[in-house]
């Protein structure tokens, strides 16, 4: 009967890795995400379904099934609520809090089990690999936990950054702390495990307080690169797990989330034309020398009633969002602007940056909640070439991702960035608050180009009075 179950808990793993890998496969496609994002939940579900009824420990069951269930049910309602509760506008919070919790839960797991390595020495445990899983998994939980509560905070705005070069010297030292500890514990092989508690505590306490030094000084546009490198982090931590416990789903699951987000945190880099280090140590830029060209040119604006006649009598329109449009919560009556307009005959293309918003896909996850079709979001690299042939290029809350300052400006600390193509564009329409400057702190040139008008006011506000002028045409 054990044979039987353990065969079948393994082969149930099996299954719930590959349900895990076509998951993901789905995910990258906006028309098959939903049911991938479902079949990768089924998986988990599935997975943790065939460890309760068949996983065996020295020939025994898993005990207090009852609490686990109570727990898994009380874990599954607070998500549900929080899930379905959460603007849109706020996704970006959301995922750092909920992969703060992965993080954590990796952290306090490497804690409960070291000291139940008891009967091998430390030196047998090596052998296997386990304690350094442990030592691993908890410092990068810890790592990852702290500093997804700190990312969290600089995107819901109750946390400032905090730029020194002080931090990067300290941080340096955490490190070199937190390595030091990790190779003192893993040395002491004649030592019993649950002596060593004190030190464990230790690691992790100084990994947590790193983990917060780690994301201080990163600004907050920066945020999805960070959000994106915490989750590998996590990815990484459950992988460890995974490997301890010998549970192929969550290797594999902790694999596929570590590689991914590895993946597109080099992606979202390229994109800003950045290292990774660069954004690690709080630095927009800067490898450029000399001055930045100067601005020249007049700031001219545009009416709501020329704006109106502008869009109406156009035959392409793209529009491009940014942080401002969710800032705003203008994508409901930015998609009534796009239904309009696309009922006058005028073809509507939304023109997306892989680094806009707050997190990977802010902009994507946005203008699918206010039902914009898949079809209509295209990649920078996509729409570019077709940006000279674009009537009007709309501009709502994007700053640097379209400054021809990255492509014109060699000393600009932008300089490199891909950006798309506003520039090109017949008319321009930038619509914004005010003057303010991007991430970058830097005048975007584009403000002063003959072609472009600027629309002041809220995104929100400023979209609904565009439509019905467009209604009253």
């Amino acid at each position: 009967m054990t044979f039987i179950g353990t065969t079948i808990l393994e082969i149930s793993y099996i299954i719930a890795s590959v349900l895990f890998i076509l998951g993901l496969k789905m995910l990258s496609n906006p028309v098959t995400a939903r049911r991938g994002n479902l079949l990768a939940a089924f998986g988990m579900a599935f997975a943790v379904v065939a460890t309760l009824l068949w996983h065996r420990h020295n020939g025994e069951r898993i005990h207090h099934v009852g609490f686990i269930l109570a727990a898994i049910a009380a874990g599954l309602f607070v998500g549900w609520r929080i899930a379905v509760k959460v603007k849109m506008t706020a996704m970006p919070q959301l995922v750092s809090f909920f992969n703060g919790m992965g993080g954590a839960c990796a952290a306090l797991i490497s804690l409960m089990e070291f000291p139940r390595l008891g009967g091998e020495t430390h030196i047998a445990a090596m052998f296997h690999g386990e304690v350094l899983a442990i030592i691993l998994a908890m410092v990068i939980g810890s790592v990852s936990f702290a500093g997804s509560m700190i990312a969290f905070g600089k995107l819901d705005g109750w946390i400032k950054d905090w730029k020194s070069p002080v931090i990067r010297v300290v941080n340096i030292c955490f490190l070199l702390v937190i390595i030091a500890l990790a190779v003192f514990v893993l040395s002491r092989g004649e030592v019993d495990p649950r002596a060593q508690m004190v030190w464990m505590y230790l690691l992790m306490g100084i990994a947590l307080v790193y983990g917060i030094f780690f994301v201080m000084p990163i600004g907050g546009a920066d945020m999805p690169v960070v959000i994106s490198l915490l989750n590998s982090f996590t990815g990484v931590a459950a992988a460890m797990g995974g490997f301890l416990y010998n549970n192929q789903a969550m290797l594999t699951g902790g694999i596929l989330v570590g590689s991914a987000g590895t993946i597109l945190t080099i992606l979202m880099c390229k994109a800003m034309n950045r290292s990774l280090g660069n954004v690690i140590i709080g630095a927009f830029g800067g490898s450029a020398n000399g001055s930045a060209m100067e601005v020249t040119g007049n700031i001219k604006e545009i009416t709501l009633s020329d704006a109106s006649v502008l869009l109406n009598y156009s035959q392409k329109v793209v529009i491009i969002p940014g942080y401002g449009l969710a800032a705003a919560q203008a994508q409901h009556i930015c998609s009534d602007l796009d239904k309009l307009l696309s009922e006058r005959g005028v073809e509507v293309k939304y023109a997306i940056h892989p680094v806009a918003g707050r997190m990977p896909g802010h902009m994507n996850v946005l203008l699918a909640e206010a039902d914009v079709p898949y079809d209509k979001l295209v990649e920078m690299d996509t729409i570019n070439p077709s940006m000279p042939n674009t009537d009007v290029a709309v501009i709502i809350g994007a700053n640097d991702v379209v400054n021809p300052a990255a492509m014109d400006d060699p000393c600009s600390p932008i300089y490199g960035m891909p950006i798309i193509h506003a520039h090109e564009a017949k008319n321009i329409i930038v619509m914004k608050r005010g003057m303010g400057k991007g991430y970058a702190a830097i005048e975007n040139n584009l403000f002063y180009n003959p072609k472009t008008r600027m629309l002041f006011g809220n995104a929100k506000d400023t979209l609904q009075k565009l439509v019905s002028e467009i209604k009253n045409l």
